[in-house]
């Protein structure tokens, strides 16, 4: 017997498996092409379409392949997300400067998961973020095609080896 089952509807319109096609039509899917900051065979690296609190900026990892959760990754690719977020984090101090960073991942209903497709949030911080007392609201998208902008441009010179 299985731990656990998909949350997913029938015919579930993924809007991440929408954005690494490059189809981001469907009228449910809030993604837009400019979140893309990058992608490979494997990973999807994007702007949130949603803000907490007053920092507006945070990116999520995602496999390109639809997985639902945690649970439905292998070492490699965790592996490969751990690092991506490592580099992000990393992008995000050489884009913003901010104090610091988090990240954070849910999986199913109860544990806050809303997008059935495995993704981990990386957020720059900041002393008065208040990050976990906000309610998510939802960030313009020219706002995130720029922030989208910055960061892809840092995540380039740390994937280059700029790390320190």
């Amino acid at each position: 017997m299985p731990l656990w089952s998909s949350h997913a509807p029938d015919d579930y319109p993924c809007p991440f498996c929408g954005l690494a096609r490059g189809d981001v039509s469907d009228p449910t899917n809030r993604c837009e092409l400019s979140d893309l900051v990058f992608q490979d065979e494997e990973l999807l690296v994007f702007m949130a379409c949603d803000g907490f609190g007053p920092h507006e900026g945070h990116a999520m990892i995602s496999p390109v392949a639809h997985r639902e959760t945690l649970y439905d990754l292998d070492d490699h690719l965790l592996a490969r997300i751990g690092a991506m977020s490592r580099d992000l984090a990393l992008a995000m101090k050489l884009a913003w400067n901010p104090e610091g960073t988090s990240v954070r991942q849910h999986n199913e209903p109860a544990g806050n998961q809303h997008v059935w497709h495995y993704h981990l949030h990386v957020f720059p911080r900041y002393s008065d973020d208040m990050l976990y007392r906000q309610v998510r609201h939802p960030v313009a998208v020219e706002v995130r095609a720029q922030k989208a902008r910055q960061l892809a441009a840092a995540l380039e010179q740390i994937l280059a080896g700029a790390r320190h």
